[in-house]
């Protein structure tokens, strides 16, 4: 059984004292002389009380309340009507022009109501009353889990972190496969780069010696299909049992059968992102988008990050790691992955990555908050993105001027050309003397020519 009720102040001159309000509901005596029971209804069944109970949560009024609130309170149109929800008081007003009241004082007085609500409804037992609330929270809370938004967030998240697992997994088992078949004719893995080609051939033929009365035309080209069989003939490998190809034939099935799996995973997300978030798919890609929700933890709370947080989400620790070490931060994070980023220069990618950021913050919450789920305004951001990316690549960028934009000017290239002599004294091998020499030495030099002239002039005599 759930019900409504209406109760009807007697005392309004104690409710203006809010701070001790509390003590006239210590007691059900006390809670009785300030409030009395002025309509009971009784809902049909539980659904009935879950939709009345779910429109008063979003603010709507049901109809089961409007034909109530015309019964009771147009024979007291001249009082006021106690809202605990403004919203909820706003839209009474406007539809059936009732003088609503929500203030402090409203709050305590609800919160004194709830604390005395057996007293005040006779006739009803604890047990019961107990009962039905916890049938109508559980009722409540499963109504608004099987239609929260966030479950639509929470198929993205977990759609994309398993993509990432497949690839993972996918990349452990191509790279067994290789080596394993690699044993056998390793001349197969330099012909065939691509790892789903080269799975689905050795499925289809297994030993090396199949492949000359084997026809792959169905997977490989005419070319490659000669020189895999050309390859085939005079191989290095090893021989191994047919046991052995079963097994690694089972590990090719097992390839193919993730990698159908992950391209209709892939197509999955894709529609759910479009569906949900059009505006940051086509800003970024469905994988970086997915990606940036699956970090934030739901579309609203990305909504909830500025442009400076998207720029960085991802990189976290890089960027408290060159705080720690007052080195210069990251410039992105998640969205150096997204094709704007990744078409231009190195010298450009930080101003981009910001530029992109910016645009895709005002994109997501569009898609959070918005009502319209057109692709336009990201389609726009997008384009203003390129166009600033056109014009760093060209150079061509614009600075404001008295007389309106114009082309920044770079001054005229003038090649200066030095002609250079080539210097003899690098090719001397005599050791380098010190041109500094100190004044002993010099001394001793001069005595030494002193002596020299001396005895040259007496052997001229």
């Amino acid at each position: 059984m759930v019900v409504v009720f209406f109760l009807q102040v007697l005392n309004e001159k104690k409710l203006q004292e809010v701070d001790s309000l509390w003590k006239e509901f210590e007691t059900p005596e006390k809670a009785n002389k300030i409030v009395k029971l002025k309509h009971f209804e009784k809902f049909q069944d539980t659904t009935e009380a879950l939709a009345a109970s779910t429109a008063l949560v979003e603010g709507k009024l049901s109809k089961n309340l409007k034909k109530i609130l015309k019964k009771i309170v147009a024979k007291d149109a001249h009082e006021q009507l106690a809202v605990a929800d403004a919203k909820l008081g706003g839209v009474i007003k406007e539809k059936l022009n009732l003088s609503c009241i929500h203030s402090p004082m409203v709050t305590e007085l609800m919160r004194g109501i709830r604390s005395q609500i057996e007293g005040l409804i006779t006739g009803l037992p604890s047990r019961e009353m107990a009962a039905m609330c916890l049938g109508l929270a559980h009722s409540l809370s499963r109504y608004k889990l099987k239609f929260s938004p966030d479950k639509v967030d929470t198929m993205i998240i977990q759609a994309i972190s398993l993509l990432d697992d497949l690839d993972k997994e996918l990349n452990n088992y191509i790279m067994r496969c290789r080596e394993w078949y690699g044993w056998h004719f390793p001349e197969l893995g330099k012909i065939i780069t691509d790892n789903l080609t080269y799975c689905k051939c050795v499925r289809k033929v297994g030993d090396r010696s199949n492949f000359a009365s084997s026809d792959v035309s169905d997977i490989l080209p005419e070319e490659i299909e000669e020189d895999v069989k050309a390859a085939a003939e005079i191989s290095m490998g090893t021989e191994v049992s047919e046991e052995d190809i079963n097994n690694i034939i089972h590990l090719c099935d097992q390839v193919i059968e993730i990698s159908e799996y992950r391209t209709q995973l892939y197509d999955y997300l894709k529609n759910r992102m479009m569906a949900i978030a059009p505006n940051l798919t086509v800003m970024v890609g469905e994988l970086v988008g997915a990606r940036l929700i699956a970090h934030a933890g739901s579309l609203l709370n990305l909504a909830k990050h500025p442009a400076s947080t998207v720029q960085l989400l991802g990189a976290e620790k890089a960027l408290f790691r060159a705080l720690k070490t007052k080195r210069d931060t990251p410039k992105f994070g998640l969205i150096y992955h997204a094709s704007l980023v990744g078409q231009s220069n190195t010298k450009n990618k930080g101003k981009i990555s910001r530029m992109l950021a910016a645009k895709t913050a005002l994109t997501i919450r569009y898609d959070a908050l918005g009502e319209n789920t057109s692709a336009e305004m990201g389609a726009e951001n997008r384009l203003k993105v390129e166009t600033r990316l056109r014009l760093l690549e060209e150079r061509g960028i614009r600075r404001i001027s008295g007389t309106g934009k114009a082309l920044a000017k770079a001054d005229k290239y003038q090649n200066k050309s030095e002609v250079k002599v080539f210097d003899p004294s690098g090719d001397s091998t005599l050791p380098v003397v010190s041109k500094k020499r100190k004044i002993q030495e010099v001394d001793e030099q001069d005595t030494e020519v002193a002596v020299k002239a001396k005895k040259f002039k007496a052997e001229m005599k």
